[in-house]
């Protein structure tokens, strides 16, 4: 069923034309996801489908009684409400059905037989259940939680929230209202891995309509099941996911540019024939030609496809090499605060990195991951531990904040700024690269968009000849044609980079190792995040295995020992550093000891249960006991239990000791 559709729509700002002619329609469970390059006219297009916006021309329709949820890229949040006030503001109708019910319950209890007060109650309480007032509590709690909203953040005020905590309660309220229709825009920027996995399984659950503004390609390959792209003012229609829609569009620009190709060579040679037919100007040719003059007016004329438009072109250089030693921390710590108010982030950090290396850093907000690069930068100083900085070693810092750009500077201002021995005709050809042409560069920073800063802060970092490159969340406010150029610019920088990123295509490509912080250390991935999550799992069930299975008895084997050994990397070992493979051998003595812990439990166990099984089988045979039916049922019944135990043990048995 057809719960949405646009024919012919348009928006025009004066000449400046955003979308014209766009026309599609939305199912009901339909799973939209909508792309195109900042600017594009994405977010026009939202807020035309909400009303938000008015429609210059063209039309679209809405199912009745179909309930739009929209998640804007800013909230309208009342400043001064605390978190859970912000919440509770969705439910205003169960909590007066709430305030009916108990006032309805109170005229009961003094008009036990009044039938219609009975009634009435009746169905308020039904109005309740259907409208989720039984759960809602627990759903609040839930959501929030998932969000990293705990019981202790209930009552902050939205004024003290920080920009990424404010979009995740923006997205937990809209999904705590469960509309028809979910419109999110940009619904991944701030969310963690683990966040963004939560939002993952909950939108493929997720029983309404979904459309998403999002430059999350691994987002999107998960979640959505259509592609609408905003491209040259008009929306091209995909079924599929991301990667699908990327082929498909590829094999669609070609078939375009094939066709109008053909059209025009034989739109040539007829108009060749024309011209020759008339030149020899016979009354026979001369129908012909006209005839041929006729058919050509005739032909319905494509249009050339649009070209895409310009991508950012980027080249990062370093001026000189580092040493081959780039970073060198052991113990490192972070607290702030004193006393009750002390808040401790992270310790127990090591790290050992080398020129040449891509290093991506993950792990949960709040962990403090901006914190520990600006410690590797020495903007801080370490609580505690050891950071030692190697030889020629040149830093190029890019903070997600923007804070580094001045704003009250123009685009060109920005540049000259820091490097004045270009000219501006040079400066203006560089910025041209990064998609600021004409009076573009005139522009004031602090009137500049997300994606607009994210470019100009590239510029900077590209001109500073850095061989260290510190990224924190680079990708954020990039679109896709940027992040694309920008990975592949780092993948043929010869320098090292060290990167925070929650982008998850993103990190299937760039680091060769993944440290993941957490609040007591950081562990090391030796690979791409496939990698990273495959051995998260195994790490995970390990865990449980020694909770669950060995219990009591793998006093020897602890939890550190076999996170060590299912931690080693599958990485063929030519392409690792003397110092990985030291790591991996380590790890791999781990596990052989963590084996051999565990072999020798096992013949223990054994043995105990051959023993026991020998005694009962002794009792079962004795002389006295010949007669006493009673015990010797109990007497089998011990004796089977322990045959199957034994069998069990043996498997696992064999299993350790032959791998």
């Amino acid at each position: 069923m057809i719960i949405l559709s646009a024919n012919n729509l348009a928006k025009i700002y004066g000449t400046d034309v955003i979308i014209e002619k766009a026309s599609f329609h939305v199912n009901a469970g339909d799973r939209v996801g909508i792309v195109g390059r900042n600017g594009a006219g994405k977010t026009t297009l939202l807020n035309m489908l909400t009303g938000e916006l008015s429609v210059d021309e063209g039309e679209f329709f809405v199912s009745a009684n179909t309930r739009v949820g929209y998640l804007k890229q800013r909230d309208n949040f009342f400043k001064d409400h605390t978190v859970i006030e912000a919440i509770d503001d969705i439910f205003t109708d169960i909590h007066r059905i709430e305030e009916e019910i108990h006032k309805t319950s109170d005229m009961v209890a003094a008009n036990p037989h009044d039938e219609k007060l009975i009634h009435r109650l009746d169905a308020l309480q039904q109005e309740y259940d259907a409208k989720g007032g039984y759960t809602y509590k627990s759903e609040i709690t839930g959501i929030l939680s998932s969000m990293a909203f705990g019981p202790d953040t209930y009552n902050k005020k939205i004024s003290t929230l920080s920009g990424g905590e404010r979009t995740r309660l923006a997205l937990a309220a809209l999904l705590l209202e469960k509309p028809d229709i979910l419109l999110l825009d940009e619904p991944t920027n701030h969310l963690d891995i683990g966040t963004l996995k939560w939002l993952e399984q909950y939108l493929s659950s997720y029983k309404g309509t979904i459309m998403i503004v999002s430059h999350d390609r691994y987002f999107l390959d998960q979640t959505v099941n259509r592609i609408f792209e905003v491209e040259n003012h008009k929306v091209y229609c995909y079924d599929g996911n991301y990667t699908a829609f990327a082929a498909k569009k590829a094999q669609r620009r070609e078939a375009e540019l094939r066709a109008y190709n053909n059209q025009q060579k034989e739109i040539a040679r007829q108009e060749e024939m024309i011209r020759r037919f008339k030149q020899h100007g016979t009354e026979l040719l001369a129908k012909r030609a006209q005839s041929r003059e006729k058919r050509l007016e005739h032909i319905e004329r494509l249009e050339r496809p649009e070209s895409e438009m310009g991508k950012m072109k980027i080249h990062f250089r370093q001026n000189f090499q580092s040493g081959n030693d780039v970073i060198f921390a052991e113990g490192l710590a972070k607290d702030f605060g004193w006393g009750s108010n002390k808040k401790e982030l992270f310790r127990n950090v090591d790290l050992d990195i080398k020129r040449g290396e891509r290093i991506c850093i993950v792990g949960p907000n709040g962990v403090g991951k901006t914190t520990l690069l600006r410690t590797l930068l020495g903007e801080l100083n370490p609580t505690e531990g050891r950071l030692k900085i190697g030889h020629n070693v040149a830093f190029g810092y890019y903070d997600q904040g923007q804070q580094l750009l001045n704003n009250n500077n123009t685009v060109l201002e920005e540049l000259k700024e820091s490097y004045r021995l270009y000219t501006d005709t040079e400066m203006r050809n560089i910025l041209g690269r990064f998609l600021f042409h004409g009076d573009d560069v005139f522009l004031p920073v602090g009137s500049l968009s997300g994606g607009e800063k994210a470019r100009l802060s590239l510029v900077k970092m590209m001109l500073s000849g850095a061989n260290t490159l510190i990224l924190d969340e680079p990708t954020n406010h990039l679109d896709i044609d940027s992040k694309e150029v920008f990975e592949e610019a780092l993948l043929e920088f010869p320098g090292t980079v060290i990167v925070v990123s929650h982008d998850r295509y993103f990190l299937q490509r760039i680091p060769t190792r993944i440290l993941e912080l957490e609040h007591d250390g950081i562990r090391e991935y030796l690979g791409k995040y496939d990698y990273y999550l495959e051995k998260k799992e195994q790490i995970q069930s390990a865990k449980k295995y020694l909770t669950e299975q060995l219990g009591g008895g793998a006093k020897g084997a602890t939890s550190a020992d076999f996170d060590q050994a299912m931690n080693q990397s599958a990485a063929p070992a030519e392409n690792l550093s003397a110092a990985q493979l030291r790591t991996l051998n380590k790890q791999r003595e781990a596990e052989e000891r963590r084996k051999a812990r565990l072999v020798a439990r096992l013949e223990e166990e054994i043995a105990a249960l051959e023993e026991e099984s020998a005694d009962i089988e002794a009792q079962m045979c004795a002389e006295e006991n010949m007669n006493d039916y009673e015990l010797l049922a109990k007497l089998s019944t011990r004796h089977e239990e322990l045959a199957k135990k034994l069998e069990e043990v043996y498997e696992e048995y064999f299993t350790q000791s032959t791998c």
